[in-house]
């Protein structure tokens, strides 16, 4: 390999070769694709939050210019069309359940509503017309009668006694009611212990906000009877299955394809209702169906995330060590069982870093009317490691133990891995206090006396928090990658992930570079088009560099073993004489060789009756490639942890926080191009940040209308809301593939909104705060001083 192959190899901070397109306007995202004669589609949504659907009247809408269909439920069912099936879990990892041996409730999910509406923005009716503006002013005339039944906004009120069923078949509105753990052990260490901790939290409500709002066209082609949908995806294979169960075809009649997706962050992994209803339209009308989701209609339809209360409870010895846990969770699943993911996931991590004896937890899922939940950036971790980190903040206050220290006596120390955690994960490697005294070593731990002192003599209040975190970085099974060399001096990746802003076509092109020695640029990455691509679970749990880099070393193995064949026999020697280095196969001992693209034309090439043409068999098992291809069909879970640490500065006369400093050390295994990483932990802190200060989904408890449904009144975080992150890594490989990764897209959002929150809380310690629920806005730290002074 040359100097400049080696520079654009693993470990190297490598700006993503796709930011020149996107930045100059070449990028190519859902709402860019128009076909000739595309028809338009607009949504009927339901105006209430929970009734019962009555007639639908049609006749003045398809009067209008330009009118093409209007189709309902009714005519869904009647096309003999098929419930969208669940996102759940692969069943070796779906323990959860409800009491009594029953399994955790599954309900046909129908893309629009055929008996009632269960959520403001539920379907209702699809309009198509020829134009935008003419299927808008269909929709204006459309008449619907409703039954109004009263709104189930909380699981409080869906939980209470009376109160109406969302699902006939789910008693109580509960679709989960399990119990994990010992629970006399454990209760018997709580009735020992020196000391209990108790904290109730609420986990706010968010949604992921894309750039990029969903956009897609529903294509039918009568000739082939071919579904294609173009639509930015998380999952292209996944949704492609979706769409054909839907529809009843084999997936060989459906095509997903999508190009550019702007931002994703779990959400775009869903299969949505509108994406089904756009092929059936297309078909209905004989002409591609589009649709582009308009802001307000995305917080009436993009998926929700988090939404989890939990009263939580530590048992301490005397010298603080953690005795037992105990917690008791309520998830509010919203209203169609999309997901259990984020409730299972983050049960899986709730002891985190800690060596704790003992657990017990209670867990309900509860139906509301409100928008389902699904799995958005950590997916259930996040959930977990504030209400642990929380927690044993509230521990170190109460009963005066050092917050550092106290954290310190009860870490998993790595002369126990691998460890099994008592809810059956088993952490293969880690150095949480390192990360630990690190994290906070970035940060100056030290030195935030000294700021509180200056930033009291400016009448701020100053706080600091930290958290310890770690992940279950899975991601669904199966995932493919296929590698071919191609002779005119270019390598061809196809591989089932998605990107949507990690920087796949850089950080894979750096494998190619480190282990070919071919250049960074010419490495060429397919992702996206089911035609193309036909296995793979597309980009979540932070899964796509640790599969996609265990495979394409499988897939380059292939390549080696295939073109040193072919080397030796174009070179007139025994294969294991044949060694592989910086592009090149060569003759141990000789100057004799052959480039690597050489011999992809040789095999090209195939037999013949030239002299060097490869022997009948071995070209006839090459098939004219130069390839190799790998799958994985189970598994391949990771840890990804860290440390975060975060200033946050209070104006006690008005409640307003700003954070002043943010650092973290993370262990994602090996890091093969720290610039994107950054930018991964980047994203998610401000995602983190935003939860914890600013961002909340908010419904009128009366009526279940959205009162959060724009960004007027849903609060992102800024850039000038945000310090300079002081970021560092401590790569501990994981143990279960050759390149040690364990994933870095997740780590940010994770622990950023305990960090901050323990933050504000240590800023307000001397009011006699104990807990700030997120988002910690002005008005409830403000309320938090007001209390603490009265």
């Amino acid at each position: 390999m040359d100097q400049n192959n080696k520079d654009q190899g693993i470990g190297r901070p490598m700006r993503r070769k796709e930011d020149h397109r996107l930045l100059t306007g070449g990028g190519a995202f859902s709402d860019d694709l128009n076909l000739e004669g595309q028809a338009h589609a607009v949504f009927l949504r339901s105006p209430h939050a929970h009734a019962l659907l009555g007639e639908i009247r049609a006749a003045a809408a398809l009067a209008r210019p330009g009118a093409l269909a209007v189709l309902t439920g009714a005519d869904f069912l009647a096309d003999g069309l098929n419930p969208i099936p669940a996102t759940f879990t692969p069943a070796e990892e779906e323990p959860l359940a409800r009491r009594g041996g029953l399994e955790i409730y599954r309900a046909p999910i129908i893309p629009m509503v055929t008996d009632k509406a269960r959520l403001v923005g539920e379907i209702v009716a699809v309009v198509v017309a020829d134009t935008l503006p003419q299927a808008k002013d269909m929709a204006e005339l459309m008449e619907v009668d409703y039954q109004v039944l009263p709104a189930l906004v909380t699981p409080a009120a869906a939980l209470a006694p009376g109160a109406a069923l969302i699902w006939d078949d789910a008693p109580g509105n509960l679709a989960i009611d399990d119990a994990r753990g010992e629970r006399e052990a454990t209760e018997a260490a709580f009735a020992a212990a020196k000391h209990v901790a108790t904290i109730e939290l609420n986990n706010n409500r968010v949604t992921g906000v894309p750039m990029e709002p969903r956009a897609a066209i529903g294509v039918f082609d009568s000739e082939r009877d071919r579904h294609t949908l173009y639509a930015g995806s998380g999952a292209p294979v996944r949704h492609r299955l979706v769409l054909a169960r839907v529809l009843g075809l084999d997936k060989e009649k459906v095509r997903v394809a999508c190009k550019d997706v702007g931002g994703a962050f779990g959400t775009r992994g869903q299969f949505y209702s509108e994406f089904a209803l756009l092929n059936w339209a297309a078909k209905r009308v004989g002409r591609p169906v589009k649709w582009t989701c308009e802001r307000s209609e995305a917080f009436l339809s993009d998926a929700g995330a988090r939404d989890q209360f939990t009263r939580v409870e530590l048992a301490l010895d005397e010298a603080g060590n953690f005795l037992a846990l105990r917690a008791s969770h309520i998830g509010n699943l919203g209203s169609h069982p999309v997901s259990y993911v984020p409730l299972h996931r983050g049960i899986s991590v709730t002891t985190g870093v800690y060596d704790i004896p003992l657990i017990h937890f209670e867990v309900k899922g509860v139906f509301t009317n409100t928008l389902p939940i699904h799995t958005y950036r950590g997916a259930g971790r996040p959930e977990a490691m504030y209400l642990l980190e929380r927690l044993i903040d509230a521990a170190a206050q109460d009963f005066g133990f050092d917050r550092v220290e106290l954290r310190r006596r009860n870490l998993i120390p790595p002369d126990a891995m691998p460890y099994a955690n008592l809810t059956g994960m088993v952490f293969d490697s880690g150095e949480f206090e390192k990360n630990m005294d690190a994290a906070l070593a970035l940060a100056d731990w030290e030195g935030l006396a000294a700021r509180k002192a200056e930033a009291r003599a400016r009448g701020k209040l100053l706080g600091g928090g930290f958290c310890n975190y770690i992940e279950t970085a899975t991601g669904i099974p199966t995932e493919r990658a296929e590698m071919e060399i191609l002779p005119e001096g270019r390598v061809r990746l196809v591989v089932g992930t998605q990107d949507s802003g990690q920087g796949h076509a850089t950080s894979y092109a750096q494998l190619i570079t480190e282990w070919l020695g071919v250049p960074f640029d010419d490495v060429d990455l397919i992702e996206g088009d089911t035609d193309l691509v036909k296995i793979g679970n597309g980009s979540h749990s932070s899964r796509s560099m640790r599969l996609a880099g265990y495979l394409l070393g499988q897939a380059r193995d292939q390549v080696l073993d295939k073109g040193k064949r072919v080397a030796a026999h174009l070179l007139e020697t025994a294969v294991a004489d044949i060694g592989f280095a910086g592009g090149r196969f060569t003759v141990a001992g000789t100057d004799r060789s052959l480039g690597l693209f050489e011999v992809a034309g040789a095999v090209a090439a195939g037999s013949g009756d030239l002299p060097g043409d490869l022997p009948g068999d071995l070209a006839d098992e090459l098939g004219g490639k130069l390839d190799g291809a790998a799958q994985i069909d189970k598994l391949l879970t990771a840890f990804p942890n860290g440390c975060h640490v975060c200033e946050v500065e209070i104006d006690p006369e008005t409640g307003a926080a700003r954070l002043t400093r943010y650092a973290g050390l993370d262990d994602v295994g090996r890091v093969i191009n720290p610039l994107l990483v950054d930018g991964q932990t980047h994203g998610g802190i401000a995602q983190g940040v935003g939860q914890a200060l600013f961002e909340e989904c908010v419904h009128d408890p009366e009526t279940g209308q959205v009162l959060s449904g724009s960004l007027m009144d849903y609060c992102l975080p800024k850039a000038l809301d945000l310090p300079d992150f002081t970021l560092g890594f401590n790569e501990v490989p994981a143990t279960n593939n050759p390149l040690g990764i364990k994933g870095a897209g997740e780590g940010g959002a994770t622990g950023a909104p305990p960090a901050v929150i323990n933050a504000v809380v240590d800023a307000l310690a001397e009011f006699g705060v104990r807990h700030v629920e997120m988002p910690a806005t002005p008005e409830k730290i403000w309320r938090a001083m007001g209390a603490g002074r009265g």
